[in-house]
């Protein structure tokens, strides 16, 4: 007798990434998940009872794997004028992943329509925001911050790709505009 194969929440995920990855924000659905984890779709819909869960659990999913690289780059960081600052900026010389686009422009397609992810972006950037009201010098933090967000915005949306070069240049700009902001 055959070994029954044990799905677990992740597969499904990973399934739903691939299909992502695949056929865009439009093709996501608990039907093509199903069938690209090689599941029925009850098994889908057990954990994720609509689309509209499965993509709030995608996003989590990508959001927790950000915040937990951002947490390790602010802790290397914590020897610069504002680590919270400083430490995105480095987490942003990584660049975007395909992975990452992809989800993006899921999230993008949902976010009109679906509150709960509304939420879930709008307390993401909520704590951001209150990470740059600390340190020295808040104001400059926010100013390069909203640079920073510009930055990765675009090439997360694939609206634009920088080179790492040309990236790293912009970067230092954000940098620079953090120490050169007057204290007010």
């Amino acid at each position: 007798m055959g070994r029954i194969r044990k799905i677990m929440k992740d597969d499904i995920l990973d399934a739903a990434e691939r299909v992502v990855m695949k056929l865009g924000a439009a093709g996501l659905s608990i039907d093509a998940v199903a069938q690209e984890a090689g599941v029925s779709k009850s098994t889908v819909v057990y954990d994720h009872k609509s689309k509209s869960v499965l993509l709030e659990a995608l996003i989590d999913r990508r959001m927790k794997i950000e915040i937990d690289r951002q947490a390790e780059e602010v802790e290397k960081a914590k020897d610069t004028p504002h680590p919270e600052l400083f430490g995105r900026i480095k987490a942003a010389e990584q660049g975007m992943t395909d992975l990452d686009r992809a989800v993006s422009m899921a999230i993008g397609a949902s976010v009109s329509q679906d509150e709960k992810v509304q939420k879930l972006m709008r307390d993401w950037t909520l704590v951001d925001l209150e990470a740059m009201s600390g340190g020295p010098k808040p104001e400059a933090a926010l100013m390069a911050y909203l640079a920073l967000t510009g930055i990765y915005v675009t090439e997360l949306f694939a609206y634009h790709q920088w080179t790492e070069d040309e990236r790293a240049k912009i970067l230092e700009g954000v940098r620079t505009i953090y120490a050169t902001y007057p204290n007010t």
